[in-house]
């Protein structure tokens, strides 16, 4: 969180940004008993609780060893022909491409580099991402998070966001985001409860107020300032 400001100006209006730090998530977790446990006790009307959603995922069972990752002769192929990207790895790794092929199967990832291998040929970046989904999209590769068990694990992304976000306004009344985001101005809302504007969030959450190291922030408070 270098240069962290709480304070960020959004449309003319003023947010307070609150991380709030947690002990190490596990799959032993429940997403909704963690909001209740940490969030909760520091929330106020109106605020949006925003959740990392590789924390998220971790509670789902998707973080998957890499020894206990079996990488196919697919895999070993397509890695190489992905883009190095500033942020992280991505699928750029024989294991994190390996959970890509599982996650949206062979055809779909074949179709993907093929219409990728055309988008650099036209300098037009971001073909494959589009064409492989969002859950290809969302594959953290190992050594993503600084934090062990997590440093040897592939993260993949998490299963029906839009769904655990609105129960969890449904169950503990807070409006809740579970958000991708990065440390380079990437930030993506890939599931929120109903009361949540998708862009305004987007822009709230740009500069990562949770951070992307070893933090132990997976929940961030969002609170309008009057």
């Amino acid at each position: 969180m270098k240069n962290f400001k709480p304070i960020v100006n959004v449309n003319g209006t003023n947010y307070l940004r609150i991380p709030i730090k947690t002990k190490i998530i596990t799959d032993k977790d429940d997403i909704i008993n963690l909001v209740d446990t940490y969030v909760i006790p520091n929330i106020k009307n109106e605020d949006i609780v925003c959740i990392s959603e590789s924390p998220l995922a971790i509670t789902q069972g998707r973080a998957i060893p890499v020894e206990d990752i079996r990488i196919g002769f697919l895999a070993r192929i397509l890695w190489r022909f992905v883009a190095k990207v500033p942020y992280g790895i991505g699928l750029r790794s024989p294991e994190s491409m390996q959970c890509a092929i599982e996650e949206t199967g062979s055809f779909r990832i074949i179709l993907a580099a093929v219409i990728g291998g055309f988008g650099k040929l036209l300098r037009r970046k971001g073909w494959f991402y589009i064409i492989a989904g969002k859950q290809a999209a969302l594959i953290d590769a190992a050594d993503t998070s600084p934090i062990p068990p997590y440093n040897k694990t592939v993260i993949k992304g998490p299963k029906n966001p839009e769904i655990i976000a609105q129960k969890i306004k449904d169950t503990l009344g807070i409006d809740s985001a579970i958000m991708d985001i990065n440390d380079i101005g990437g930030s993506w809302m890939i599931g929120g409860s109903d009361g949540v504007d998708k862009k305004t969030i987007e822009q709230i959450m740009k500069d990562n107020p949770q951070g992307q190291a070893d933090e132990l922030t997976p929940f961030c408070i969002v609170r309008k300032c009057k």
